[in-house]
C-alpha cells in the first residue's frame, strides 16, 4: 500500500449552528465507557469471577488481539452507511457525451471511525473510479490493514502530528504517477495534498487549512497556504488540465452558507478566505456545482453536529470539484449526496466525459 508522509489527525469543535464551521482541533477518539460493576461484597465478587472461569466446565480463554482485529475487521465488512440506496445516475455533457470518469470526494472525519460505521460500503456501492478523501486522521503506522479494498489502488499522506488532518486515494486505475504535498517544508507535515496524474489529466485532492475559532491561522491560510497552492495548481495546469477536490473550508458565496450574516467572521466564511477562492477561479478554473446549478439554494455539504443541524439543512458547502477551465465541456453532472451519513460531511460526485 503506497503511502505519504506520516500521519495526523484533524477533528473539529463545533460553535453554535449560526456561528461557524469547527477549528481544527487534535482529537482523541472516543473510548467505550468500561462497565462498572455495582459494589458487592468482596466474597461474592470473588465467587462470580471464580464461576465465570470455570464456565462450560472450561477454563475461560482471553481474546488474543489478532482475534480481537479479526473480529472487528468482519463487523466494518458487514456494517453498512449505504444499504438500499441506489446510485445509478444518467447524466450526460451538453453535447450528448456520457460520463466515462466517476471521482468522488468526501471529508470523512476519522478513516478508522468512517470504517467502523461501515464506511467502506459507501465505496463498493458508490463505485467511483476514484474515490478521494479527507480528514483521515490517522498516523501511518495506525492505518488499519483491512482499508484496502479489491480492485482499487490507495495511496495515504499522513500528518507528522498523531490524530490530524491527513488524506487518502482509492483509484480503480493506477495513476502513472503519485506525489504528496506542494513541495513546500511548511505546508507538507500535515497530509493535506495527493496528486494522482492520469492520462488526460491531473487528480488533486486537497484538505485545506481551517483559519479556527477566533481565525488564529487565517493570516498563513491567506497569504501563505492558498498562493502556493494556488501557484501549484497553475504549474500543473501548463502540463495538463487539472480535477481538484476536497474539503477546501470555505463557503464561496452567500449562497454556499444557510447563515451567511452572522459568520462573516468566522473561519470558512472571511472575506479574505472567500477571496482566496475567487482569485483561484480567475486564474482558469471553475467551480463545477455552481456552473451547473448557479442558483441552487440549500446546496451544503457539511453540518455542524450541534442542534440537529443536518436535519435542519443548516449548512455550509465546503467540498468541491474544481476544474481547469478547459474541461468546461467535459462536465457531465456534480451531484452531492447528502444522504448518506457516517461523517459531518456528506460525499460529492463528479461525472466527466473526458477521451
Amino acid at each position: 500500500m503506497p503511502r505519504g508522509k506520516k500521519a495526523m489527525h484533524a477533528s473539529k469543535e463545533t460553535e453554535a449552528i449560526e456561528t461557524t464551521k469547527e477549528e481544527e482541533t487534535v482529537a482523541v477518539e472516543p473510548k467505550e465507557d468500561a462497565e462498572v460493576e455495582h459494589e458487592k461484597p468482596a466474597k461474592q465478587r470473588g465467587k462470580k469471577k471464580a464461576d465465570k472461569a470455570t464456565e462450560n466446565g472450561e477454563p475461560a480463554v482471553k481474546k488474543s488481539k489478532e482475534s480481537k482485529t479479526e473480529e472487528k475487521s468482519k463487523l466494518r465488512k458487514e456494517s453498512s452507511l449505504t444499504a438500499g440506496m441506489d446510485f445509478t445516475h444518467d447524466c450526460q455533457t451538453k453535447d450528448g457525451r456520457k460520463p466515462n470518469w466517476k471521482i468522488a470526494s468526501w471529508n470523512v472525519n476519522g478513516i478508522r471511525a468512517w470504517m467502523d460505521k461501515g464506511g467502506l460500503s459507501y465505496l463498493k456501492d458508490e463505485s467511483p473510479d476514484v474515490l478521494c478523501i479527507q480528514e483521515t486522521k490517522c498516523a501511518t503506522a495506525d492505518i488499519p490493514d483491512d482499508v484496502k479494498v479489491d480492485g482499487y489502488h490507495d495511496y495515504w499522506s499522513s500528518a507528522e502530528k498523531a490524530g490530524y488532518a491527513g488524506t487518502a486515494i482509492y483509484s480503480k486505475t493506477k495513476p502513472l504517477n503519485v506525489t504528496y504535498g506542494l513541495g513546500i517544508d511548511k505546508h507538507d507535515d500535515e497530509g493535506r495534498v495527493i496528486t494522482a496524474e492520469f492520462d488526460q489529466f491531473y487528480l488533486v485532492t486537497a484538505y485545506v487549512p481551517n483559519a479556527g475559532r477566533g481565525l488564529p491561522r487565517l493570516p498563513y491560510r491567506s497569504k501563505e497556504w492558498d498562493v502556493d497552492f494556488r501557484a501549484f495548481l497553475n504549474d500543473l495546469n501548463k502540463k495538463k488540465p487539472v480535477i481538484m477536490c476536497g474539503d477546501l473550508n470555505v463557503a464561496h458565496q452567500e449562497i454556499d452558507i444557510a447563515n451567511p450574516k452572522t459568520n462573516k467572521k468566522n473561519a470558512g466564511f472571511t472575506v479574505e478566505e472567500r477571496q482566496g477562492f475567487t482569485d483561484l477561479l480567475a486564474e482558469g478554473y471553475i467551480d463545477s456545482f455552481r456552473v451547473l446549478y448557479p442558483e441552487k439554494e440549500g446546496a451544503y455539504t457539511f453540518w455542524t453536529y450541534m442542534g440537529n443541524a443536518r436535519g435542519k439543512n443548516v449548512g455550509w458547502r465546503l467540498d468541491y470539484f474544481v476544474l481547469s477551465e478547459r474541461l468546461r465541456d467535459n462536465l457531465c453532472d456534480h451531484v452531492i449526496r447528502k444522504d448518506v451519513m457516517g461523517s459531518d460531511h456528506c460525499p460529492v460526485v463528479l461525472y466527466m466525459a473526458i477521451k
